[in-house]
C-alpha cells in the first residue's frame, strides 16, 4: 500500500531526509544528553541527582501526551507547515529549559520539549516514505531514523562534553539551534504535501480502535522494552561483573550506537523484503542477543560485543513503523506518532521491570534474560495478532 500523496515527490529526496535526520538528531540528543549531566543539572538547580530523574520522566510523558494529542489535533494541517511548528516548539522547550533558574519549571519544561517527540517522528517517516518508490519506504525511514542513532553514538556525547565545560545549559541551548537550523531546511528541502480534506481528529483517533494497529503498537511496547532493560543498567552491569573501569564508560554508550545504527539499517533492509516475516525474525533476534548479555556480562570484551548486539535490537523500528504506514488506513498520521509513544513506554517498561529483578537480589546481569522475556513476549503479541488477522480474512472470505 503506497502513502505517497499526489505531487509529494522530493525533488532531491536525500537533502529532504537528510532535513527529517537532524531533526531526529536533535531530538535524541536532547532525550539522552540529560544522562549525562543529571549531577551538574542536580548542583545548579539545588535538588538530589535521583531527582532529576523527574525531568527525564516528565519528558517521555510529553512524548506518550503528544503523540495522540498533536495527530488528532493537527489532522488538517499539511505535513511540512506541521514538522516545522513541531521543531520550532521543541526549540522553544529546549532553549526555556537552559533558562530554568529553578528546578520544577525545568521538569514542567521537559514535558513541553518531549511533546513534539513522538509527532514529528511519525510525520517525518510519513514524508520520508511519501518520497520513495512504495517498495523502499521501510530504508527510507531507517535513513530518518538515522538521525536519532547517531545522536547516541555522537550527539549526546558531544553535547555531554560541551556540558560538562560550559555548562549543562549548553547543552539544550545547541538542541535548539539544531531544531531551529531544521526547521529552515524542511522548508527549502522537504516537498509541500497538500493536506486531506476528509482527515479530521475523529479519523485520526479511529487508530485507536483498529485491532491491527493496537497489536503492532503492543509488538512495539512490549518487545522493544528489552533494549531498554539491557541498556538503562549496562554500565553498573560491566563495571560490577566484568570489572570495567570508570574510563571504558563512554564507550559502551558508542559501542551501543553503533550497534543501533547496524540495526536500523539492516532492519529496514529485511522489512523492505518481506516485512511479516522480518517482525518475528527480528524479535527472536532479540531474545536471543539479550538473553546471550546474561552469560556474557562476566567478561569484559564478550560484554561489550554483546552491549552493540543488544543495539541491534532497533531493527524492530522502521519494521515497525512500515507495518503502522500498512494497518492504519486512513489514520496515518496518529499510528505513525503512535509508534516512538510505544517506544517510550518501553523504555519505562524494560526499565521499571529490570530494576524490580536486580532489586530482589538477581544480578545485574539479569537485565537480559528481562529482555529475553520481553522479546518473547513482543513475539507472542505479534502471532496472535496475525493468527486472529488471519481468522478474519478467511471469514470475510467464507
Amino acid at each position: 500500500m503506497s502513502t505517497t500523496p499526489s505531487g509529494a515527490t522530493a525533488r532531491h529526496p536525500r537533502l529532504a531526509e537528510l532535513a527529517l535526520a537532524l531533526g531526529g538528531f536533535g531530538i535524541g540528543t536532547s532525550e539522552f544528553v540529560i544522562m549525562g549531566l543529571l549531577e551538574r543539572v542536580a548542583g545548579d538547580l539545588q535538588v538530589a541527582a535521583a531527582d532529576v530523574g523527574y525531568a527525564i520522566s516528565s519528558y517521555a510523558l510529553g512524548v506518550v501526551v503528544g503523540a495522540p494529542l498533536i495527530s488528532a489535533l493537527a489532522a488538517r494541517v499539511p505535513r511540512r507547515t506541521l514538522l516545522i511548528v513541531l521543531m520550532l516548539v521543541f526549540a522553544v522547550g529546549n532553549i526555556a529549559s537552559a533558562m530554568a533558574t529553578s528546578f520544577w519549571p525545568f521538569v514542567g519544561l521537559r514535558f513541553l520539549a518531549g511533546l513534539p517527540h513522538g509527532a514529528y517522528f511519525g510525520v517525518a517517516a510519513l514524508v520520508a516514505a511519501a518520497a520513495v518508490p512504495v517498495e523502499q519506504r521501510a530504508q527510507a525511514i531507517s535513513r530518518v531514523m538515522l538521525g536519532l542513532t547517531s545522536a547516541i553514538v555522537i550527539g549526546a556525547p558531544l553535547a555531554t562534553w560541551a556540558g560538562q565545560w560550559l555548562g549543562w545549559q549548553s547543552a539544550f541551548l545547541g538542541v535548539g539551534v539544531i531544531a531551529l537550523t531544521t526547521a529552515v531546511l524542511i522548508r527549502l528541502w522537504v516537498p509541500r504535501q497538500p493536506h486531506n480534506p476528509n482527515a479530521s481528529p475523529r479519523r485520526e483517533l479511529s487508530a485507536l480502535v483498529k485491532r491491527r494497529v493496537l497489536f503492532t503498537l503492543g509488538v512495539a511496547s512490549i518487545g522493544f522494552g528489552g533494549m531498554f532493560a539491557v541498556f538503562s543498567y549496562v554500565v553498573p552491569t560491566l563495571s560490577s561483573q566484568a570489572g570495567m573501569s570508570e574510563a571504558v564508560g563512554p564507550w559502551v554508550l558508542a559501542i551501543f550506537g553503533i550497534g543501533t545504527i547496524l540495526g536500523n539499517l539492516i532492519g529496514a533492509r529485511l522489512a523492505d523484503k518481506n516485512l511479516l516475516k522480518a517482525i518475528p525474525r527480528i524479535l527472536v533476534w532479540c531474545l536471543l542477543v539479550q538473553g546471550g548479555f546474561f552469560f556474557a556480562a562476566n567478561h569484559l570484551i564478550a560484554g561489550l560485543l554483546f552491549v552493540g548486539l543488544v543495539g541491534t535490537s532497533m531493527a524492530l523500528g522502521p519494521a515497525l513503523q512500515t507495518r503502522l504506514m500498512d494497518v492504519a488506513g486512513d489514520a496515518q498520521t496518529m499510528a505513525a506518532s503512535m509508534n516512538h509513544a510505544a517506544f517510550n513506554c518501553a523504555n519505562a517498561l524494560g526499565a521499571w521491570l529490570a530494576a524490580v529483578v536486580i532489586k530482589g537480589g538477581a544480578p545485574w546481569s539479569a537485565s537480559g534474560l528481562v529482555g529475553a522475556v520481553l522479546a518473547l513476549g513482543g513475539l507472542a503479541v505479534f502471532v496472535v495478532g496475525r493468527h486472529l488477522e488471519r481468522r478474519e480474512a478467511k471469514a470475510a472470505a467464507a
